[in-house]
């Protein structure tokens, strides 16, 4: 399908140049000759691509203000700013709005050809991130049929009418982030951005440049955190960890509503909502002063406590049906076969709580295919009971649980792949028709993994 892009500029000569240019390219071309006809044609039916003129017809309307309303409707639709007598202070504003990219007149025809390719290759990108992030996400539910979740899903409920900060605590893996999206998503910000910082991944000396930004000699600005989630929300993960000094800075924004850049003299007003969480317990920092008292009681205005996998096992059966199907759609492949009656899930502590049942059924799901229950069931058991490893084996597992999922699938993979060629004495073709795949594909995979020939 034909990308279709609107042009609007008030000279007619530039119209006619740009869509001329584009439709060589085999683009179709929208046109708008003043600022009616662009909100018009930009209500109709938003472009894949918008190329707008700085000045237009009215004095107090002009492209800056065609810019807001796109980027307001779509945040994946790039939009390429024009003008013969702009300013840098107009250029840098436009960029900061969410302009793609901002060309002076006159222009050739190589460069406003390569700004759209690009432009639309970048919106493309984001779609698919997007799409992505919503599968490994926003797809997932929180679920549950214990007292101590279904206290949080009625609290998640109550808070959708709220602006309230909130302070979400809980054990690593148990499901943190997701309140916070959920919380995010029931709330009025719900199409506003939602931003995450985690302050435990963060150098000593970065913090309040990822939380305030900065501004250089050049003109160039830096967005922070704060100002990429105003109107929306931010979630500060692990807020433990946010150095003591830079505390009392989060804690004027808190109390003004606004803040400087680094290197900045301008106030910036944002309007979020804060959410934080953490894996420690913070008003025990309070009392060994690790953490400001007053900066706590700002972010603990509505307490969220997640108990860990182990004290509500009676949601495992549920977890693992629900993921189960979720990462079989997400990966495209038969669902896990995995007897929610085997007593080691239920006996076993789950130091990892949901994220590491959740990592469970992603690799039985991975090691699965074609294999017996009594076998999976023995799999189940070698994985929760690591001391029953010989030591390749535990090194392996252990690897994948500090790898992304991506890695983990490989080093699965590629486990498996070795252990049933060597059942077939390195016969491909008997591998193949094992595990149900094709033998050029298992070349392939074999490859990829860089498995060699086993005898």
């Amino acid at each position: 399908m034909h990308k279709e892009i609107l042009v609007i500029d008030d000279n007619p000569d530039i119209r006619l140049l740009v869509s001329n240019i584009l439709k060589d390219q085999n683009y179709l071309v929208r046109t708008a000759a003043n600022y009616d006809q662009a909100i018009f044609e930009i209500n109709k039916k938003l472009p894949d691509l918008a190329i707008v003129d700085i000045k237009l017809d009215k004095p107090d309307k002009d492209g800056i203000d065609l810019l807001k309303i796109i980027t307001k409707k779509s945040k994946t639709t790039p939009v390429i700013m024009i003008s013969g007598h702009a300013t840098v202070k107009i250029a840098i504003e436009a960029i900061k709005i969410g302009a793609y990219e901002f060309i002076e007149k006159p222009f050739s025809r190589e460069k406003i050809l390569n700004y759209v390719n690009r432009g639309l290759e970048s919106s493309e990108l984001k779609k698919e991130k997007a799409l992505i992030e919503n599968k490994l996400f926003h797809s997932f539910d929180l679920v549950g049929k214990s007292l101590a979740i279904s206290k949080v899903k009625k609290f998640i409920d109550k808070l959708s009418t709220s602006d309230s900060r909130v302070l979400i605590s809980g054990p690593t893996g148990s499901g943190k982030e997701l309140v916070a999206r959920k919380i995010h998503k029931n709330s009025s910000r719900a199409k506003e951005p939602f931003v995450i910082i985690n302050a435990a991944l963060l150098k000593e000396k970065t913090y309040e440049k990822e939380l305030f930004g900065e501004e250089f000699d050049d003109g160039n600005i830096s967005f922070g955190a704060l100002e990429r989630a105003n109107k929306g929300t931010l979630l500060i993960d692990e807020v433990s960890e946010i150095p003591y000094e830079t505390q009392a800075n989060v804690l004027r924004v808190l109390i003004d509503q606004k803040f400087k850049r680094l290197n900045g003299s301008k106030d910036i007003s944002v309007n979020i909502r804060l959410i934080s969480s953490t894996s420690k317990k913070l008003n025990e920092l309070v009392k060994i002063n690790e953490f400001r008292e007053d900066l706590y009681h700002r972010l603990n205005v509505m307490p969220i406590e997640l108990t860990p996998l182990n004290s509500r096992t009676e949601d495992i059966p549920l977890l693992i049906k629900y993921f189960k199907e979720k990462l079989s759609e997400i990966n495209g492949v038969q669902q896990a076969k995995i007897d929610i009656n085997n007593d080691n899930l239920y006996t076993y502590s789950w130091p990892g709580n949901v994220r590491e049942l959740r990592n469970l059924v992603e690799r039985i799901t991975i090691l699965s295919a074609n294999e017996s229950q009594d076998n999976i069931n023995k799999l189940i058991n070698d994985i929760l009971n690591p001391s029953s490893f010989n030591d390749k084996n535990n090194d392996l597992f252990e690897k994948s649980f500090s790898s992304p999922l991506k890695e983990a699938r490989e080093y699965f993979e590629k486990e498996y792949l070795i252990t049933q060629l060597k059942k077939n004495h390195g016969n491909i073709s008997k591998t193949a028709d094992f595990i149900g795949m094709e033998r050029s594909a298992l070349h392939r995979k074999l490859k990829s993994l860089g498995i060699k020939g086993i005898n």
